[in-house]
């Protein structure tokens, strides 16, 4: 049994990756893996593998946060689910009161699965909605309709899941002519305590890339990405949700304490194909592929794919970029402040002052254009 890679942290969050989905979406590039039957079993098997060859009991601490993310986690089903999750439990512990999170489609949850995700410590349900309308929905290859996904609420809710979070995708073609402000309209009508909102992107090697690249498809113009992120921004605000985060928006009190983590720059760990996971210093990132990375397992090797050790530009470019991605903003200095002056003067970002000094938080205009921000401000910080 080998771990060619030696852990330098206590973790207190965790997340594993679970590849396994019903179908490729049209604009996904994740890395994962279609099956009719789901080999759950096997996969539980692996998870606790791979806890055992990486001795993930000795450098976990106790767990605030896991994170069923994938793929398609709720495609494990009731059973799988339990069973992953008590692989898990015999080598790391985590708080009474963790942020245990499953990411699922809207036709996988269902009243007895909910029972069972509940009875196996799932307290919060990522839904992947995407949209309410059919059109859209069948065009983006889901396998639910709209009517499924508000059953699938209902059916969270009567469960006794606390914690619901739905997600949608804007910007789609214009040529489906979608409704974008209906879709924010049915989903305020669920009530969800979160909700994350993605632009669609063209990326290569997806159907959606296939469509783009012989003129099927085209993107939706920059104006109206613009004006559908600030349609969502105004609505979501204006019914009680916190713009948190670029993509994210909150009910007091149900920020993801998951996501959070990443933003804040701690360690965590990651199980499962294609999983990555940071220790503080060095970034590692498993075997893409189910196949392989179960075969490796199986063989008691440790599954690393590659690593990264951070430079201290590395440091630099991802403490302003994730600083920048959220309301909680950057600590910057007084020639910082200074740089960004013009930035100021075009409504991107605002300077807040309070005792413990300046910090720069984007607005949504600012949002929109992070990648450039982020960019000039390091090079700034870089070359001072």
């Amino acid at each position: 049994m080998t771990s060619r890679h030696a852990t330098r942290a206590r973790y207190e969050h965790l997340y594993m990756h679970v590849p396994f989905c019903a179908r490729r979406c049209s604009y996904c590039d994740f890395s994962i893996a279609v099956r009719r039957e789901v080999p759950w079993q096997q996969y539980a098997r692996s998870i606790a593998r791979e806890c055992e060859i990486r001795q993930v009991g000795d450098h976990a601490g106790t767990l605030r946060t896991v994170y069923l993310g994938g793929g398609t986690p709720s495609r494990l089903g009731p059973e799988g689910v339990r069973a992953t999750m008590e692989a898990l439990r015999t080598h790391v512990r985590w708080r009474e009161d963790a942020e245990i999170t499953l990411e699922a489609n809207p036709e996988d949850v269902t009243a007895p699965a909910v029972r069972q995700w509940r009875a196996a410590g799932i307290n919060r349900l990522s839904i992947g909605v995407q949209s309410f309308d059919d059109l859209v929905l069948s065009w983006m290859h889901r396998v639910h309709d709209a009517a499924v996904a508000r059953r699938a609420v209902e059916a969270a809710r009567a469960g006794g899941i606390g914690s619901v979070s739905l997600d949608l995708i804007f910007a789609t073609p214009d040529r489906l002519a979608r409704n974008w402000r209906a879709d924010l309209q049915q989903l305020l009508a669920l009530e969800p305590e979160h909700v994350s909102l993605y632009g669609l992107t063209v990326e290569p090697h997806t159907p959606l890339g296939r469509w783009h690249e012989r003129g099927q498809e085209q993107e939706a113009t920059e104006e109206r990405y613009e004006q559908e992120f600030r349609t969502a921004h105004e609505e979501l605000e204006r019914a009680g949700y916190e713009h948190y985060e670029v993509s994210n928006f909150a009910r007091t009190g149900h920020r993801a304490q998951h996501n959070s983590a990443y933003w804040s720059g701690v360690p965590y760990l990651g199980l499962g194909p294609s999983a990555h996971g940071y220790d503080g210093a060095v970034r590692r990132w498993n075997i893409d592929a189910f196949t392989a990375w179960e075969r490796t397992v199986s063989q008691l090797d440790d599954p690393v794919g590659g690593e990264e050790r951070l430079t201290d530009e590395n440091r630099i470019a991802e403490a302003v970029y994730l600083g920048l991605r959220t309301i909680d903003g950057l600590s910057i200095s007084v020639a910082e402040q200074r740089h960004v002056a013009t930035w100021v003067e075009a409504g991107w970002v605002e300077v807040r002052t309070d005792r413990g000094g300046a910090r720069l938080v984007c607005a949504p205009e600012g949002w929109m254009r992070l990648d450039a921000l982020a960019a000039d401000l390091t090079a700034f910080r870089s070359a001072s």
